[in-house]
């Protein structure tokens, strides 16, 4: 491939895309607008078939929990949607570019683990909670206001983050692959949610998440076929990958001059010869020290991005007992294909074919478009930003929903107004939509301003949020956790979490800049005091000074319903029996998979060191069968489990077209509303 993009005066002929888009900026506007309104219109329509042709009502209740009664497989795909990040696709394979194949897997097991566990909180809200709207309103009803606006900042600081990451990462994309401008694009993006989700609420959420989730998992099972089937086999990716680190400065030089003639080798910003921490300098190991580190800050950030985001309660809430169980282990078994398998494929083959791509570029994201861009042209960039954009509108209109709720019901009904109407909860969890989406616009141009990119801010997260994790977890799980101990606990982690980070980083490199706070090192730290020091503190108080055992059974009568839409709240889904049931069943599988992700394969895959030519294909076929496997789940399980309401609302509209009238009502059994899944 002698020239990526034809000749250009000023294009910066050491870095892959270096300032010239593949495609052009009508592609971009046509994604970014014009996708975020044909899923908009498409997304209504939905909502509102639904509610003409099954007779459901809108409520501040329903719009806010989707009628509490949505099942496992649309659980699970919602929860894909909801954790796949534009940090998962891309973040996911630069890790895989700097690390090699620990990168994806530390990625994608670091993060997985925390979906597993919060299933065990999702039963437990179903037992002593089932009223909820946020898990503020439960901080509130246990521990009262000083835990309720302490637990409000947190989980504030974690939608603010996630939205962020989502803006950063699709901004910077955008722009390379269309030429938009940055700060543009950070603006246009978030309007591609903003409609569909103040129209029809946390359902018209769940329906996109659906269908964006369906569409990412077709993109990434063809880049899987890609890489390893139509253009190279395993084999092959193994050869060129052990031929980098065989190679010196010189022969990486002459590689570009032949391979890529319109480039120029730098031999500080291009891949060649060993990795630095890995086995035999090997990109095919897990023996990486700084795959391992990498872990590490991304299962402690990662808690925080879970435990604390509201958004991941109100699927919680949403779903039924049985479905929040099964759903949220399905979800998170599913959603680790993504990074483990696109990782896995597109990020090692950037590796593997020597694409100038620099340490800026990677760590902006650029990983995936680049590698797509390089084996399928235009149609290959265009298919990355088709399915960026499927996440960041997916996880942004669940984070948008999620900080509506927050607003409505932790500061407007709580402080504002406490006799606040269905009609009025309604009406400003809307205006708070709006809002949060062009705030999150401003707020990444001012991270773009900073020099903050997307690989920095991930590692960032769990120092802000990490220290609010256990508290939260105790919330819901242990009787003597405090209630005082908690917010000094969650204000204590941070504080400590940030000296930590600074002083390392001052100890480490003499100076505090931005580059050298975004090293491992710092962020291990600061991660590490944020989560541990907090829980420390919390057991500690709750043991030896306030440890008032808690009764339970009287949390959610202090959780009052603004309506009386008992959906979802009737004696089937609370029945004790049951709830303990699926608590045991979510429990018990929740930490085994755990202990398998974060323990006993890692063990497992060191005896191999460098791995043969046949243990990488092994490992290869694992992730393109977990891949495919997900993918049928998450895309053919929501259909099956929702096709008799399918099919009434298409037998409504088959007979709206031929002039049949509405179908005879069916009667109605259910307690309150009626039953709402996709």
């Amino acid at each position: 491939m002698s020239s990526v993009f034809g000749q250009q005066e000023d294009f910066d002929n050491t870095a892959y895309f270096g300032g010239a888009p593949p495609l052009s900026i009508t592609v971009g506007y046509l994604v970014v607008l014009g996708f975020g309104a044909l899923f908009s219109i498409f997304t209504t329509c939905i909502v509102m078939f639904n509610r003409f042709f099954t007779g459901s009502k809108e409520t501040s209740e329903h719009f806010n929990t989707a009628g509490r009664m949505v099942k496992t497989g649309l659980t699970a795909s919602v929860i894909v949607s909801q954790w796949t990040w534009a940090a998962t696709l891309l973040q996911s394979s630069n890790v895989a570019w700097t690390y090699g194949v620990s990168g994806p897997f530390w990625y994608a097991s670091g993060a997985t683990i925390q979906v597993l566990l919060f299933g065990v909180l999702a039963i437990s809200l179903k037992k002593v909670a089932p009223n909820a709207h946020t898990v503020c309103e439960i901080v509130r009803a246990r521990w009262g206001r000083s835990a309720h606006v302490t637990f409000l900042f947190f989980a504030f600081c974690a939608n603010i983050i996630v939205t962020s990451m989502l803006l950063l990462g699709g901004a910077a994309t955008v722009n390379a692959l269309t030429g938009m401008h940055i700060y543009l694009a950070s603006f246009l993006i978030p309007w591609g949610v903003i409609i569909y989700t103040v129209v029809g609420g946390l359902h018209a959420t769940f329906i996109a998440s659906y269908i964006h989730t369906a569409i990412i998992f077709g993109i990434l099972i063809t880049m899987i076929l890609v890489v390893y089937i139509k253009e190279y086999s395993s084999d092959q990716i193994y050869d060129m990958l052990d031929d980098v680190i065989k190679s010196t400065p010189d022969e990486c030089k002459l590689y570009m001059e032949e391979n890529f003639k319109d480039y120029q080798y730098v031999e500080a910003l291009h891949k060649c010869g060993m990795v630095e921490g890995n086995a035999e300098g090997s990109y095919l190991t897990m023996l990486s020290k700084g795959g391992l580190m990498f872990g590490i800050i991304n299962i402690v950030g990662n808690f925080g991005t879970v435990f604390v985001d509201q958004s991941y309660w109100q699927s919680a809430i949403a779903a039924k007992p049985t479905a929040a169980a099964h759903g949220y282990l399905l979800g998170g078994l599913c959603w680790f294909s993504i990074p483990f398998s696109l990782a896995t494929s597109l990020g090692l083959a950037s590796v593997a074919l020597r694409l100038p791509l620099t340490p800026t570029e990677a760590g902006s994201g650029l990983v995936p478009p680049a590698v797509a861009h390089y084996l399928l042209g235009n149609g290959g960039a265009t298919a990355i930003l088709v399915m960026l954009f499927m996440a960041i509108v997916s996880t942004g209109s669940a984070e948008s929903i999620a900080v509506s709720s927050l607003v409505s019901y932790d500061i407007y009904r709580e402080y504002i107004n406490p006799e606040a109407t269905g009609e009025q909860i309604l009406f400003v969890s809307r205006v708070v939509i709006v809002v949060f989406g062009l705030l999150m616009g401003a707020l990444s141009i001012v991270l773009n301003v900073m020099g903050l990119n997307l690989g920095w801010v991930y590692l960032f997260m769990g120092i802000v949020i990490g220290s609010a994790v256990i508290p939260l977890w105790n919330l819901m799980t242990w009787k003597k956790a405090s209630g005082k101990g908690a917010v000094i606990a969650a204000w204590s982690g941070l504080v400590l979490a940030l000296i930590s980070w600074l002083v390392t980083c001052s100890i480490q490199s003499g100076k505090i800049t931005i580059n050298n706070l975004g090293k491992n090192e710092p962020m291990l730290v600061g991660n590490l005091f944020a989560i541990l020091s907090s829980g420390l503190i919390h057991a500690v108080y709750s043991i030896f000074i306030d440890g008032e055992e808690y009764d339970f059974s009287t949390l959610n009568e202090k959780i009052l319903l603004v309506e009386n839409d008992t959906s979802g709240l009737g004696a089937e889904e609370q029945d004790p029996v049951a709830l303990d049931k699926a608590y045991k069943w979510i429990t018990r599988r929740g930490w085994l998979l755990t202990f398998i992700l974060i323990l006993l394969w890692p063990i497992l895959s060191m005896p191999a060191g460098v791995f043969s030519r046949d243990y990488f294909a092994f490992w290869v076929l694992l992730s393109i069968v977990w891949g495919f496997t997900a993918a049928t789940v998450v895309i053919f399980l929501p259909i099956a489990e929702s096709i008799d309401e399918i099919t009434v609302v298409l037998n409504g509209m088959w007979r709206m077209v031929t002039c049949q009238g509405p179908a005879p009502p069916k009667e109605d059994t259910s307690a309150g509303l009626k039953e709402v899944d996709a």
